[in-house]
């Protein structure tokens, strides 16, 4: 009998898998499809390659600012999604998950279909692989949340979107969070005419009420239609040219036509397949794995972690979330979830990120002062031509510690990990404004934030170069 199986081999299972084999037990590791998961197959990996030739296409408009004479970009899609091919091959045969897991010994066993319990001690999968276990860790990931209305079948879900073997010439996009926000900003810059759909007030709805406003704004300038708050979708139908949606708001009832509609409403747990009953794990209503503070289900000895659990559903803590569930899995409840800063982002153009609290949320717990410089201010920013964007710091007055750092512009996700450094380090504002960042650098944006943080607090800086952007 296997001391270990983990099921799953996104960066939830991969990550479990070598915690498990690192400390001494006999692992395997069971996947659906492809090692490496939504994140390396159909996240991240495609989605930033998709994202980065959105950024050439944008930088290419710019060139004659700066004295580069060249033609008109041309978009090559078929080469574009060879090129995403490649990367995601590329990273998949260069990943260090891989070759650690083969060095440990870990069984590694692909393509093997859908895993299901057959009883509390094993699992078999859709090819015939039957795997006995003392302990199971779950990392299955999630699947995209469907419509529940007439026609919803018409409509195709973000992985679709980047399965597209050709650019739409239009699109509906419904759902306004980070999935829907990348979905509708890529393919505006391929030059598909977008309608982006959000049922709530703001696009973005999990970031500060600043950073939603600004995406929304640069979203309209560069020709999305955002319709925010627009009702309720009724159905959908073919139409000549592709799809028509049906909505109203207000009784009010209209419709849109597109080439196609991309739903991008949400996350559910993939479990479906699992027959979790038969191992005696509990799942909530919205069918994601019940947890406790050690990751442990219902069952004493099974686990889950990353995106089934329906918690911070990203690669950082998929990945934390491994090495916790697995440190418990053969340890003992040991460990809980560890507890530190989560920068969050999207490469959308403009780019958005966060870490810590939004201005609400801050001013609701503690009394805090707020600095924000704008883009079109900072040196490295006109430099670059993107002085579209701001960047937000907001601070408790008492403690001095960072609560939240907000982002909206260029390399806002890059600019969002030094302040969870910062966050995480427990470091004060004004010690983090005192640090002589590189100059002109985006990273030094948040130090001259930091600056203006400080004089709001009325201290005194015995350093104080950071307050200058020369």
């Amino acid at each position: 009998m296997t001391d270990v199986v983990v099921i799953g081999g996104g960066p939830a299972g991969m990550t479990a898998s070598l915690r498990a084999a690192d400390l001494g037990a006999k692992t395997v590791l069971v996947t659906r499809d492809e090692f490496g998961g939504m994140a390396a197959n159909d996240g991240p990996v495609p989605v930033r390659t998709l994202a980065h030739a959105a950024r050439l296409i944008r930088n290419a408009h710019q060139l004659d600012r700066y004295g580069i004479a060249v033609g008109e970009p041309r978009l090559d899609y078929t080469r574009l999604l060879e090129r995403v091919q490649e990367v995601v091959a590329d990273v998949r045969a260069h990943s260090t998950f891989r070759a650690q897991l083969d060095q440990l010994g870990v069984s590694i066993n692909e393509r093997c279909g859908a895993a299901r319990f057959t009883d509390a001690h094993t699992v078999e999968t859709e090819n015939g692989l039957q795997l006995l276990a003392d302990t199971f860790i779950i990392c299955t990931g999630g699947t995209s949340r469907k419509l529940s209305v007439p026609g919803a079948e018409l409509t195709n879900t973000h992985s679709d979107a980047w399965a597209l073997t050709s650019v739409p010439a239009s699109m509906i996009v419904i759902g306004g969070g980070a999935t829907g926000a990348q979905v509708a900003s890529v393919f505006n810059a391929f030059g598909s005419r977008i309608q982006l759909f959000h049922t709530g007030p703001r696009i973005v709805p999990t970031e500060d009420e600043e950073v939603s406003a600004a995406v929304a704004a640069a979203f309209r300038e560069r020709g999305i239609e955002v319709r925010e708050a627009f009702g309720v979708i009724e159905s959908f139908e073919k139409s000549p040219d592709g799809i028509r949606m049906w909505f109203s708001k207000d009784e009010e009832r209209q419709h849109t036509e597109a080439s196609l509609a991309v739903v991008a409403i949400g996350w559910s747990a993939n479990t479906a397949d699992l027959d979790l009953s038969c191992a005696g794990v509990e799942t909530d209503k919205r069918d994601f794995i019940r947890v406790d503070e050690f990751l442990r289900t219902s069952a004493q000895h099974i686990f889950a972690a990353g995106d089934v659990t329906g918690r911070m559903m990203l690669v950082p803590q998929a990945i934390q979330e491994g090495f916790v569930a697995a440190t418990n899995a053969v340890r003992g409840t040991t460990m809980k979830e560890l507890d530190a800063p989560a920068p969050i982002g999207s490469f959308t153009d403009p780019e958005y990120a966060q870490v810590g609290l939004s201005e609400t949320q801050a001013r609701a717990i503690a009394k805090v002062v707020v600095a924000k410089i704008c883009f079109d201010s900072t040196t490295r920013t006109i430099i670059d031509g993107r002085t579209n964007g701001f960047c937000k710091l907001i601070v408790n007055s008492d403690t001095r510690q960072i609560l939240g750092c907000h982002v909206v512009g260029e390399r806002a996700v890059e600019i969002t990990q030094v302040a969870a450094v910062c966050m995480a380090a427990h470091m004060r504002v004004d010690d983090l404004a005192q640090v002589p960042l590189s100059f002109p650098t985006y990273a030094g944006v948040l130090g001259r934030v930091a600056a203006q943080a400080t004089h709001r607090l009325n201290l005194k800086l015995d350093w104080q170069a950071s307050q200058v952007d020369l």
